[in-house]
């Protein structure tokens, strides 16, 4: 929870929190709860991207940047953003507060050469690794063998850093595909980012 103000500077015990003769919360009340969920709104980001690219590494062992070409919206068909936002670079994601954010994926992996693939992913922030970061999966089943990458990153990021996931393997036969809808299925990103803040980081 963040650290907010007494905004009443009255006890509570000195004040009731409802007034018997309007029939409404007394004023000190509301002004506390109002300006608490002022303060809480005020720490509160999020955003939502996909992307609809192929990725195939054309070197093996060497560092690619996903990019993000969409993003989800709400019901209203407006941005599925607040304070998060994908740069110029879509690589990069923008943060405009300074805040602890779970960033959240999911990556499909293929595997499209036979025998044992190793795929690497982890975080960068503001064009740097994150230390100690990397997972490690391992494609093992042969021709089309595939998997899925899903797990999270809890980051401390500042005012206007950026946010990055990264991939490498050992092998250009494998993918992270886009797959079209077919029905009844929609269409499959390749990835998927979700990105919210954390309530008193």
């Amino acid at each position: 929870m963040p650290n907010l103000p007494n905004n009443t500077l009255v006890p509570a015990a000195r004040v009731p929190i409802w007034d018997k003769v309007t029939n409404f919360v007394t004023r000190e009340w509301y002004r506390w709860f109002y300006n608490t969920y002022i303060a809480v709104e005020a720490g509160r980001r999020y955003g939502s991207f996909y992307s609809t690219t192929t990725f195939t590494p054309t070197v093996i062992n060497t560092a690619y940047a996903i990019t993000f070409n969409n993003t989800y919206e709400r019901a209203d068909g407006s941005e599925l953003v607040y304070g998060v936002y994908v740069g110029p670079v879509t690589s990069q994601i923008f943060v405009d507060n300074t805040a602890t954010y779970n960033f959240q994926f999911s990556a499909q992996l293929k595997e499209t050469g036979g025998g044992t693939k190793q795929i690497y992913i982890w975080p960068r922030i503001n064009g740097v690794d994150v230390a100690d970061s990397a997972t490690n999966v391992t494609l093992a089943n042969g021709l089309n063998a595939a998997a899925v990458a899903a797990w999270n990153f809890v980051l401390n990021l500042q005012a206007g850093d950026y946010f990055e996931l990264i991939y490498s393997a050992n092998s250009t036969n494998v993918s992270i595909p886009y797959v079209a809808a077919s029905s009844p299925v929609p269409a499959i990103p390749s990835v998927i980012l979700t990105v919210t803040s954390c309530v008193g980081g």
